[in-house]
This record gives C-alpha cells, structure tokens and sequence, in this order.
C-alpha cells in the first residue's frame, strides 16, 4: 500500500471521530493524530467542523497544536512553546519530520548545516540516521546523502498540507505553466510542421535528381546506341568496298 492511500486511510478515520465527538471531548483526538507515526496531513481534521469550535475554548491551545502540525516547523514550535502543550515524543519526531519536507519544497539540496540547526541535532551521524530511519524509510522522502558536499540532494518529497492564502499562488504557478506549455506546444507543433516542409522538398529535390539521371542514362545509351550504328555501318562500308576490289 503506497503512502498516499494510507494517508487517505488515516484521514478518513481521523475525520470520522472527529466528526462524532464534541470540541471539549477532541483534544485527546488531536494528540493521537499528531502522533500518528503515518499521518502526515491534517488540513482535512481542521476542517471538521467541531474542530473549528475549538477557537476561543480552554481547549483552543490544541487547535493551534494541530495548525501547527499542518502547515509550522519544529522551528516555530521553538518559537511559541510557551503557548502551546508540551509535545510527546512522538509527536517530535513527526514535527521533525515536517519540517524536512517544508525544507524540501524550497529547495533540493539541503546543507547538512542547515538541517542539524533545524532540527537540533548535535552532528552529521545523528542527522543521516535519521533521514534514512526516519525519512527515507517512511516514504516521505527520497534523495541521496552526500558526505563529501555535506548534503542531502532531494529527489522526490511528499507534500504537506497548504497554508493559508497558498491556494492562490499555486494555482497563479500551475496557470503559468499551463501558458508556457502551451507557448512550447506551439512551438513544437511549428518545428514539426517545418521538418514535414523540409521532408517534402527533399524529397522533390530526390525525386528531380533521380529523374535527372535517368535522362542522363537514357541520353548515354541512346549515344552508345548511335555510336555502335555508325561503327557496324563503317564496318559494312569497309567491306563492301574489299568484296568490289577483290571482283
């Protein structure tokens, strides 16, 4: 089972109890999804609506948890500790594990520096094993670890749910590529008809050059036909004239 259908899975499953539970009763709810070792998108649960209803209760520090699980790093965690829950272990690691993929959609090759200050990890073998256990083996990422550039090249990365006002930009890119697309299939579709063109006229210019040697041909044989008429004609001269003289 590939890791898109168990996130399905776990979504549905997540938002089904969620659904079914009142606000007061989801914080226990929201602790396991953000643990969950498989579950790694959580826009879907913010959208329940009794989820929602969290806003503004004694229980709203758990709704920030979980905005922070879908779209923050362990980096802003840091940052506002002081007004959220203490995160369990497990639900480190799966923030962790976050922040490598929000690191992996700006860029594809990640300092080994950069991601030992990330994710508070004190040297280089404590971070590769935990991109190959943790990362790599999860099936959230793909990518090579190189020693020598001290660097993790991404080579493919799962990703995480959009953060507010995202939508927009996305989908501003994906029209500007649908555009050069369409300015590239253009293009081709030019270049195709100008390679067509081309295969025509060499073909003509075959077609007249191959006619040109079989008049060649034709004019050569005709001549070489001639020539040996004349020479057989000669020939009959020549011995028409030694019979009259030898009479």
């Amino acid at each position: 089972m590939d890791i898109e259908q168990k996130q399905a899975e776990h979504i549905d499953h997540f938002v089904n109890q969620a659904s079914t539970l009142k606000a007061s009763a989801l914080w226990p709810l929201i602790i396991e999804a953000t643990s969950h070792p498989s579950l790694f998108a959580f826009s879907e649960i913010l959208s329940v609506p009794t989820v929602s209803e969290l806003q503004g209760t004694e229980n709203s520090l758990y709704l920030d948890v979980l905005r922070l699980f879908a779209h923050g790093t362990w980096t802003d965690y840091k940052n506002n500790a002081g007004c959220l829950p203490q995160l369990v272990p497990d639900q480190v690691l799966k923030l962790k594990q976050l922040t490598v993929l929000t690191l992996a959609e700006v860029n594809k090759v990640l300092p080994y520096d950069q991601l030992m200050q990330e994710l508070d990890v004190s040297n280089v073998r404590e971070l590769e094993d935990f991109l190959i256990n943790e990362c790599m083996y999860a099936g959230i990422v793909r990518g090579k670890l190189d020693q020598q550039r001290r660097c993790f090249e991404v080579q493919f990365a799962a990703g995480r749910d959009l953060r507010p006002g995202q939508l927009g930009n996305m989908l501003q890119t994906l029209s500007n590529w649908l555009a050069t697309s369409d300015n590239l299939l253009v293009s081709i579709q030019e270049k195709i008809k100008w390679a067509d063109s081309m295969s025509e006229l060499d073909k003509k210019h075959r077609k007249d050059v191959e006619d040109r040697v079989e008049e060649v041909k034709k004019s050569l044989s005709l001549k070489k036909l001639q020539t040996v008429s004349r020479q057989t004609m000669t020939s009959e001269g020549t011995r028409r004239s030694t019979l009259n003289l030898v009479e």
